[in-house]
């Protein structure tokens, strides 16, 4: 990763007060959120945005089938989320121009484009904080919950370290609770919570005892060249031990054997059954990946990938996800966003795939005042270009900001201590007021 030096980054104590005092009075106002990313970029022909008139290089291989919302079909390989249909909303019309996967990923997850971007521009402390990130540093937290969890994978593929899953130029401090591993195995653990070796956890039974112990090991700590990241490390896994509630939400084994079936006993499903009992536990934002770096990115037989694959984990997952927050009353002040970082490509290749594609693309957003039963936007013939109006990542930040009641004209500062806009979208309204704009 292209780290360097964080700094003192923010704003002065009067300006940050009055930032985080304007960011506890936008409205509609979400509680909690939970991103469901599809790594690698889902194709929206084959999914959300079927083109049945479009020839069969266009079109694909699969049916439609109907769903709850008269008139609108997704795939045969959805059948669970076409009858959840009037639970969620669905933007036909997201479009971005890059077709990166690593510049993308930032656009999308941070909801600005990436700092002097070029082709596979790896993660650096210049980059924009993620959502996460943001929250924690307007609203700090003091009950020992992380603001943001971020699971099951790191995106990062060889030398490539995907931007937009850390906070930027705000500082590791700032950075969300990285968790790796299956949640669906026997031996899943959460690593991030095992203390650096020398510590033991049967000499540490109170927080103090603990804060205590880092501050004489902090001489060691330092050799190691790491030493903001791994005290603050240090530092919250104290609060998450010291947590009932975080600590009962990552134990899978505590949930009954008819939820975890009722999510799939796979990677997708239990990383969204996660999800849910981390926002549950108090957790403001989780992002689930849903596969490894760039599952999604079928070049060549994008059918069967998708069919035997993909699709089916995941309808399984969000739809019992989508039925468990709205039965428990969370989707009321739970925002549901799922999307990848763009689209694929109208034609079929020679390898039977489809390419990137970020000129059109869709995302499914429900709960936390969103207007289900919605589709909002419409691609061309082809599914090559939105002929409503187009909806950026930009914008998809502001939504995102606008539910969570952050201002879009709270300011902070970046590493050279200019003042910049957290984001410069427009907040997408139809998703709350049914009109399309």
């Amino acid at each position: 990763m292209q780290a360097g030096s964080s700094g003192l980054l923010g704003l002065g104590l009067p300006q940050l007060l009055g930032a985080r005092a304007r960011a506890d009075e936008g409205a509609p106002k979400a509680k909690s959120m939970i991103i469901v990313f599809l790594t690698g970029a889902c194709s929206h022909h084959d999914t959300f945005d079927m083109k049945l008139e479009a020839p069969a290089e266009i079109r694909g291989e699969f049916q439609p089938i109907s769903t709850t919302i008269p008139g609108y079909v997704v795939c045969e390989h959805l059948p669970r989320l076409a009858d959840r249909a009037h639970q969620y909303s669905v933007i036909r019309s997201l479009s971005h121009g890059d077709n990166n996967h690593l510049m993308s990923t930032h656009h999308v997850l941070t909801g600005e484009k990436q700092p002097g971007g070029f082709f596979d521009k790896v993660a650096s402390r210049d980059d924009w904080p993620c959502y996460s990130s943001a929250l924690q540093y307007l609203r700090p937290r003091q009950d020992g919950l992380p603001t943001g969890v971020n699971l099951p994978t790191f995106l990062q593929q060889g030398p490539l370290t995907w931007p937009g899953q850390h906070a930027g130029f705000l500082g590791p401090n700032y950075d969300p609770w990285q968790i790796t591993g299956d949640p669906n195995s026997a031996e899943f653990r959460v690593d991030a919570l095992t203390l650096a070796n020398g510590i033991s956890l049967e000499r540490l039974g109170r927080r103090q005892t603990l804060l205590s112990e880092v501050n004489r090991q902090q001489n060691r700590i330092s050799e190691m060249a790491k030493t903001q990241r791994l005290t603050s490390d240090q530092d919250l896994a104290m609060s998450m031990l010291t947590s009932s509630r975080l600590a009962k939400a990552f134990d899978l084994k505590n949930e009954p054997d008819a939820v975890r079936d009722r999510y799939g006993r796979n990677q997708t499903g239990q990383s969204l059954l996660l999800a849910r009992r981390l926002v549950q536990a108090g957790v403001p934002i989780v992002q689930a990946n849903i596969g490894q770096v760039q599952t999604w990115d079928n070049h060549s037989n994008i059918f069967p990938a998708l069919k035997d694959r993909l699709l089916p984990p995941l309808d399984q997952g969000v739809s019992a996800l989508l039925d468990e927050l709205a039965e428990t009353g969370l989707l009321n002040e739970t925002l549901v966003m799922m999307l990848g970082e763009f689209g694929r490509t109208p034609k079929v290749n020679d390898q039977r795939g489809r390419d990137h594609w970020g000129p059109c693309f869709f995302g499914l957003f429900a709960g936390a005042g969103v207007k289900p039963g919605q589709i909002i936007g419409e691609s061309d013939a082809e599914g090559a270009y939105p002929l409503t109006r187009p909806y950026s990542p930009n914008d998809v930040g502001a939504t995102v900001y606008h539910m969570l009641g952050v201002p879009p004209e709270v300011i902070v500062r970046d590493r050279l201590g200019r003042p910049v806009h957290l984001n410069k979208g427009t907040v997408i309204t139809p998703l709350f007021t049914g009109a399309e704009t």
